[in-house]
């Protein structure tokens, strides 16, 4: 229900005299004191009780009513009506309300009707609208509802017959208990506009009628303007029955390029703008016959789709654009800002005229090829960025056809011609003007965020003549004053100043416009893709279709300088690769410090391309939801240091998990300065590279990424002490040269990758342990372990295609190796101990084994303090502390104490020398090679070229195909890999080869 302005209920009250409401009833009344007093008409009263104030405008019965009120509630009592029937009654301005001595309880309506009863339903749909359109006039709450949505145009009201339904249309409507009010509110119900229970439908809504193009009225809506309105009320109200006709017809008449807007309400915002070629649809998906029936019978040849800009926006805009093109009707998107409609966006950019101007000059293409042919006169512009908030009005030769043209410029401008030409020279401090013989300096454009306000700091000379000054140049008063001043300092007239300030006037506000937008400007976190040389191209599709791919991998990455860490480096890049998937693999890098954790990690990055890759230091808990909308999908977000990242743990799970983040934060909006809540949304999927030196990592964390250790032997640090003095070589300079070609070579390889996807026909077969639900997420690092290897193969095997589904399959090979990487990182991630605790444990067995040989007592006799082993082991104290105190936790070791003192007892009896990985519950790949091609379900024989020799599963095997662990080795030993030729790649016609399959079978029988 449309609520009464509290200021017009007190002015009925204080303007309209209870004293002569009183005596229009024939009351008589006497003067008693400073009131007047008479017999009350609601009791049988011998003996005057009312009393009627002047002072005050209030009346009382003393008598048996004890009642009383203001005018408003004389005519409730003395009418027996209701209060807004009373209120109306009083705005008619009737004051001789009734007559007579008693109180009659009235049926019929005092106000005249504002229908015909004769008239048939288009007239009576027509006189219903003439009503609520003269209701809106009178309206100041609704009048304030259509300033406050910048809709207060003077001849939009007039245009479109503006009304407002505020529950008075009843009021003045014959009862029904009358035959005339049965039957005309019956009529008014079979149209929409009353209820069953005879409330008015649109009440308390602004309403909009919809006209055909021959005057009749096919639509009403009604959008609510009270608010705290309760919870569950329908904002948005039609007539009954499914929506006919369009608003505006006559734009699509007039005009072949027509803007669409999601309602009217952003529709009428584009018509106030001064855009008048606008129409609307009802709501997101009320795109109806009518519309497409009007667009085809009128001619339009293009659609400005301006839809709001949210999730259900953009999937009806698709869905339209889609519907429309099958027509033959060219479509463009006008993009908002995330969560903004038209209405929204030109309340927060002013002036409207520009903001919206500038989104249709930026409007997207949608759709594949070139749009068809435009006659609508207009002027091309290369890009939203390079035009002036101001479009030409004279037309322009047609723009040529391109794949993806920018949206020309509207012809009908509400705005003037740009400025002439001016010698401008602009930096990031300042705005230099020439004019004449005046040089003019202006500083503080950036400082104005929003259109409302433009105060600069103004420096002109002339000769010897100098003025400075700081001025608001809208505002009226200061201007005027900077020219009386600046033209005495100058010796010039105060019209020439005049003159030249309304020049520097439109240059600054170019400026201004500039700034604003790229500010706007979505912000990318990475840099753009270089160009890459046709040379360059091809040796990287060289590297993706080498049959050695997966040792050239391993190759590279030791040359550029990481010893001994093989499977790690394997892993890491192939985690990297995954970033293309829609669920990539997270990496933790754990070792301690100076082990080699970060040269992994950096090495690992340097083979990525820059633009698809984002490296901090560290992170704030909320730094990640303000990232660009897109900035970080499929893409790596490295972190330096696990701890790092500790305020931002929160986030990154989410970000791992549901691959994306929102949030909604409060911030003042830069036009009005009210505070506003904004909603801020980061898309993933993401690729996460972590590295922490932490011995106990967060749960978790742990279980979300594929944990890498580092190998912190003796072995391995001399390996390294080797390959640090070999770099100081006539051998190791040359060397190092050629690590600048190997990660551009890498990374041009990564750029070639496509995000396709990938189907394994051997899912439903592989097994994995299941006795713990952590083993659940370990199960999916597994499969998209499999998915990485598959994915960087893409150009060794063909790309088959389901419906638009374009996608490789998984073949045996790729399952043999993500076994043997998975028995090494997830086995490793299943152990209870981490590798530095484990490799304490060696340290005190040896250090027992030795006091046992040497003082010839058994194990249980041997005691030893944490002293006695620093010395003998070189450990440092806070780590020995820390992993002993996870040795006693894990009753690897008893603790005594004497006195003061702690003595420790090895209670271990197991083999701690055994490094062989866990076992994972991982099948056999020569059980799923038993399987016949036509047993593989969605898979072909003619599907499963790997494009490289298959991997065994045996650590023993080290043929052509194998990487297998060497765990006799010297720590610096590199993982063997081979591979075979590959007879088929993407693109090709050739038949694909069988040769994956076969090689395999061949390996194992031998």
């Amino acid at each position: 229900m449309a609520r009464i302005p509290e200021h017009e209920i007190e002015r009925l009250k204080t303007d309209i005299s209870v004293q002569r409401l009183v005596e229009a009833r024939g009351i008589e009344l006497v003067r008693h004191g400073a009131d007047w007093i008479g017999r009350c008409p609601f009791h049988n009263d011998k003996t005057p009780s009312l009393v009627v104030s002047p002072a005050k405008n209030l009346w009382h019965c003393l008598g048996a009513c004890q009642t009383g009120g203001t005018a408003i509630d004389w005519v409730m009592k003395s009418e027996g009506i209701s209060f807004r029937h009373a209120v109306e009654r009083l705005r008619e301005g009737v004051t001789t309300l009734a007559t007579g001595d008693g109180v009659r309880r009235s049926t019929v309506t005092k106000l005249p009707a504002p229908v015909s009863t004769e008239a048939d339903d288009k007239a009576l749909l027509h006189q219903v609208v003439d009503y609520y359109h003269d209701t809106l006039k009178q309206s100041p709450e609704a009048l304030a509802y259509l300033a406050s949505r910048g809709l207060n145009h003077p001849e939009l009201i007039e245009r479109f017959r503006l009304g407002f339904a505020n529950r008075t249309l009843g009021l003045r409507l014959p009862e029904k208990n009358r035959k005339t009010g049965g039957e005309i509110r019956a009529r008014l119900q079979a149209v929409g506009l009353l209820r069953d229970s005879g409330h008015e439908h649109l009440n308390g809504s602004l309403v909009i009628p919809v006209w055909d193009e021959h005057g009749d009225i096919t639509e009403l809506y009604g959008r609510k303007i009270t608010p705290n309105l309760r919870s569950g009320t329908p904002l948005h109200l039609y007539l009954p029955g499914p929506h006919r006709g369009l608003w505006n017809i006559e734009a699509v008449q007039e005009h072949r390029e027509i803007i669409l807007c999601e309602a009217l309400i952003d529709a009428m915002t584009f018509w106030c703008a001064g855009y008048r070629n606008v129409t609307a649809s009802y709501g997101v998906e009320g795109f109806t016959a009518d519309h497409l029936a009007a667009f085809k019978r009128y001619g339009t040849e293009r659609v400005l789709i301006a839809y709001d800009r949210d999730a259900a926006g953009d999937a009806a805009a698709e869905k339209l654009a889609t519907r429309l093109m099958a027509e033959g009707i060219a479509c463009y998107r006008c993009r908002f800002p995330h969560g903004l409609d038209a209405n929204d966006y030109a309340l927060k950019v002013t002036p409207a005229s520009q903001s919206l101007g500038v989104v249709i000059r930026s409007a997207t293409w949608i759709g594949n090829g070139a749009p068809a042919p435009i006659t609508t006169p207009s002027v091309a512009c290369d890009s939203a960025a390079d035009v002036p908030p101001t479009i030409a009005a004279s037309p322009a030769p047609e723009p040529a056809p391109e794949p993806a043209p920018e949206l020309p410029v509207l012809a009908a401008s509400p705005l003037p011609p740009a400025a002439p030409s001016l010698p401008v020279e602009v930096d990031e401090r300042e705005l230099r003007v020439t004019l004449d013989d005046r040089a003019y300096i202006v500083r503080g454009i950036e400082k104005n965020s929003g259109y409302e306000q433009l105060k600069v700091w103004i420096k002109v000379q002339r000769a010897a003549y100098l003025h400075i000054d700081t001025v608001e140049l809208y505002a009226a008063r200061q201007r005027q004053g900077w020219c009386r001043q600046a033209s005495i300092e100058l010796g010039l007239t105060e019209e020439a100043m005049k003159e030249d300030l309304a020049k520097l006037l439109r240059v600054v506000e170019l400026r201004q416009d500039e700034l604003i937008r790229a500010r706007q400007a979505p912000k990318t976190a990475t840099a753009a893709a270089p160009e890459v040389s046709p040379e360059q191209q091809d040796a990287a599709m060289a590297l993706l279709r080498d049959p050695a791919l997966i040792e050239r991998i391993v190759q590279d990455v030791a040359t550029l300088g990481v010893v001994g860490e093989d499977h790690n480096a394997l892993v890491g890049y192939l985690a990297c690769v995954s970033r293309r998937l829609d669920k990539p693999l997270a990496i933790l890098i754990q070792s301690t410090s100076a082990a080699g954790k970060s040269t992994v990690m950096d090495t690992l990055l340097a083979l990525m391309p820059d633009e698809q890759r984002v490296h901090y230091s560290a992170m704030t808990g909320q730094s990640l939801f303000y990232l660009g909308e897109g900035d970080l999908k499929h893409k790596i977000l490295a972190i330096a240091e696990e701890e790092g990242v500790r305020q931002a743990a929160y986030a990154l799970k989410l970000l791992q998990s549901q691959g994306e983040l929102t949030i909604a934060s409060t911030g003042k909006d830069p036009t009005t300065g009210k505070l506003v809540t904004e909603e801020y949304r980061v898309e993933g999927p993401v690729m996460l590279f972590l590295t922490t030196t932490a011995i106990v990592i967060d749960e978790e964390l742990l279980n979300r990424c594929l944990v890498l250790t580092i190998n912190e032997s003796r072995e391995q640090t001399e390996a390294i002490h080797r390959r640090q003095r070999q770099a100081r070589t006539l051998e190791g300079l040359l060397a190092a040269q050629t690590s600048s070609d190997i990660r551009a070579l890498h990374q041009n390889a990564q750029r070639l990758l496509r995000p396709l996807a990938v189907v394994n026909p051997y899912a439903e077969r592989l097994t994995f342990r299941s006795e713990s639900p952590r083993l659940r997420r370990d199960h999916a690092k597994y499969l998209t372990l499999i998915d990485a290897i598959a994915l960087l193969h893409q150009y060794q095997r063909p790309i088959q295609r389901a419906g638009r589904l374009e996608y490789i399959e998984v073949t045996l090979a790729d399952i043999a190796l993500a076994n043997r990487l998975a028995g090494e990182v997830l086995g490793r991630s299943l152990d209870d101990l981490p590798p530095q605790t484990r490799r304490v444990l060696g340290d005190v067995v040896t250090y027992v084994e030795g006091c046992q040989q040497a003082q010839g007592l058994a194990r249980s006799q041997v005691r030893f303090t944490r002293r006695e082993l620093r010395d003998a082991t070189g450990h440092g104290d806070t780590q020995l502390k820390l992993h002993l105190a996870r040795l006693e936790d894990h009753e690897y070791l008893i603790v005594h104490r004497t006195g003061t003192r702690f003595h420790y007892e090895l209670a271990f009896t197991g083999d701690v020398h055994d490094t062989h990985r866990q076992l994972i519950g991982l099948v056999d790949v020569a059980t799923l090679d038993t399987t016949t091609t036509a047993d593989r379900s969605g898979a072909s024989r003619d599907r499963s070229d790997s494009g490289r020799g298959a991997v065994g599963a045996v650590a023993g095997e080290h043929r052509s195909g194998v990487i297998a662990a060497q765990p006799n080795d010297d720590a610096a030993s590199s993982v063997l890999v081979a591979a075979r030729p590959s007879t088929t790649h993407r693109g090709t016609e050739t038949a694909p080869s069988h040769r994956s399959e076969a090689s395999y079978r061949a390996m194992r029988g031998a």
